[in-house]
C-alpha cells in the first residue's frame, strides 16, 4: 500500500453534511459525483494528503442505505492506494483475506477498486484503489 487515499463516511443528507465538514475542515468540498452502480453520490474534501469522502445513498437498496439502515451514519470505510491493483488482488488473497469484489470495478474520483471484507479485516471495510487509466 502506498497510502491512506481517503476516509469514506456514510451521510444521509450530502448537501448538509457538506455545510457540516466545509466548517469543520476550513474548506469547501472540491467534487460531488454520482456512481450509478452503487447507488451513491459522493462529496470530496481534501485535508492534507488525504481526501474525505461523504457518502450518500441514492437507492434504497444501495449498500451505503443499508450501512446507514443497520449502523447509522458514520466512518464507512478506509481506502488506500495501491501502485497495481490486480496484483495486490493477488497478493492479499494468498495470505487469506477475503473480498467482497475480487474483481476491479469503477468507483468515484477515477478510481478502480475493490474491497476486503470486514470479516477478515477486524470489522474495518478496507477498499483497495489505484488511479484509471483515462
Amino acid at each position: 500500500m502506498q497510502k491512506l487515499e481517503h476516509i469514506g463516511i456514510a451521510v444521509k443528507n450530502l448537501a448538509e453534511a457538506n455545510v457540516l465538514f466545509a466548517q469543520l475542515l476550513g474548506s469547501e468540498h472540491y467534487k460531488i459525483e454520482e456512481v450509478e452502480s452503487e447507488g451513491v453520490r459522493t462529496s470530496f474534501f481534501r485535508i492534507g494528503d488525504v481526501k474525505i469522502e461523504l457518502l450518500e445513498a441514492t437507492k434504497p437498496d444501495s449498500p451505503i442505505a443499508r450501512f446507514i439502515d443497520k449502523r447509522g451514519e458514520g466512518i464507512h470505510h478506509l481506502a488506500f492506494e495501491v501502485a497495481d491493483l490486480p496484483q495486490s488482488i493477488s497478493e492479499f488473497q494468498s495470505k487469506g483475506f477475503q473480498f467482497i469484489n475480487p474483481v476491479p470495478k469503477n468507483g468515484a474520483d477515477n478510481k478502480s477498486i475493490c474491497f476486503l471484507h470486514p470479516k477478515s479485516t477486524q470489522g474495518v471495510l478496507v477498499e483497495l484503489c489505484q488511479e484509471r487509466n483515462s
